[in-house]
């Protein structure tokens, strides 16, 4: 059975007791220009110096990728590429729908290098169910499984699902400042 995201946060009363704030399933976001796959958004900070205490948060979901000192915690559910559905919408539209529905997200990517991307991010990616294969703009590849977890540090990388089962990750991303 495969895994259904779940998001439960916890919280402070004004005593200071402790309660659980939201437990609820994710919600699949879909979009066209990632034909197959599921965007679970689950939580976000603020860019700057996370807080915790009795104030009431919400989530910062967008823009998609956080500012320096900012997070943003996913899940994937990659479709295998060999039977993910072509994109057959005008390309505009589908960016369009991306912006919309995913702020920020389609504008790393290289439109002459299609799923090569580079972000200032530090993503510690960890690979629920299935397999990915992570590569580099030097053409060098590694094959994740359930279990393994990669520390992506800012690189140029593409994200391949080859085989035929859906792949699940969990991304933890930590907004950076690039430096030479």
């Amino acid at each position: 059975m495969a895994i259904q995201p779940r998001l439960i946060v916890t919280g402070r009363e004004a005593d200071g007791t402790s309660v659980f704030v939201t437990d609820e399933p994710g919600k699949p976001v879909v979009v066209g220009a990632i034909p197959g796959s599921e965007f679970y958004l689950m939580w976000g900070t603020e860019d700057g110096t996370a807080t915790v205490g009795t104030t009431p948060q919400q989530p910062k979901l967008f823009p998609f990728f956080p500012g320096a000192g900012g997070t943003r915690v996913l899940f994937l559910r990659w479709a295998p590429e060999s039977s993910a559905p072509e994109q057959l919408a005008d390309p505009d539209e589908l960016a369009a729908e991306a912006e919309e529905k995913l702020p920020g997200l389609m504008g790393v990517f290289e439109p002459d290098s299609p799923g090569m991307h580079t972000t200032d991010t530090v993503d510690y990616g960890i690979c629920l169910e299935g397999e990915l294969h992570l590569e580099l703009d030097n053409g060098e590849e590694v094959r994740l499984t359930p279990g393994a977890c990669v520390v992506q540090r800012g690189t140029r990388h593409a994200w391949h699902n080859r085989s035929d089962k859906p792949a699940l990750m969990c991304y933890i991303l930590v907004g950076a400042e690039r430096v030479s």
